[in-house]
């Protein structure tokens, strides 16, 4: 018989606390989640910040999109049910390691409004951290770090954000970084100053 809610008998208020993990890590449990279009920037300024944070003595968790579809998500495609499934599933994992006092970095494109409010509902307001990291559609496709675009051009990538299915502007947004006004080791400072005010004990 499957567990139903009335079987399960959750054990949370018999573990140790929170605030001992953070206290031991000298950090507050944070989940920085940066989304964007594909080329726009979100995993190069997250493998920048986690080296840089990591330098000062923080513990660091990276989620990055691709590398959860290789495990966590490999039975997931790109339809809308499964990009839902997708983002559900790594906000759990990401609020999971903030409870331990870990800083996640999760980058994921996160295309429409829907799917960044479930993150948001399922980490919660006063752990979550949204970064926009905006670039246009022509120039993550002139920069095309992973030669996608190329290959949507030539047809051989179906159900692409931002061709075929469609990339929303946020209805809100903690920080916008805008990678083509800025270049990239001013965006990471941006990015650093506001994920220092978001870890930093007491919060």
């Amino acid at each position: 018989m499957s567990a139903t809610p009335e079987h399960l008998y959750p054990t949370f208020d018999r573990m140790l606390p929170r605030v001992a993990k953070e206290s031991m890590l000298g950090q507050s449990g944070a989940v920085i989640w940066m989304y964007g279009l594909s080329g726009s920037g979100k995993s190069t300024l997250a493998n920048r910040l986690e080296r840089v944070l990591h330098d000062e003595g923080h513990l660091i968790k990276v989620l990055d999109g691709d590398n959860v579809r290789t495990g966590l998500n490999k039975n997931l495609g790109f339809s809308d049910e499964d990009r839902l499934e997708n983002i559900r599933r790594v906000s759990e994992v990401a609020k999971l390691f903030a409870d331990c006092g870990v800083v996640v970095i999760a980058s994921f494109i996160t295309p429409n409004n829907e799917l960044r409010r479930l993150a948001r509902e399922v980490v919660g307001d006063a752990d979550l951290l949204e970064v926009y990291v905006k670039a246009s559609f022509e120039t993550c496709a002139a920069r095309d770090p992973k030669g996608l675009y190329a290959k949507v051009k030539a047809g051989e990538v179906k159900q692409f954000t931002g061709r075929d299915s469609g990339f929303e502007e946020p209805d809100h947004a903690d920080l916008v970084i805008d990678t083509e006004a800025a270049n990239e080791d001013a965006c990471l400072a941006t990015l650093h100053a506001a994920a220092i005010e978001k870890i930093r004990l007491p919060r």
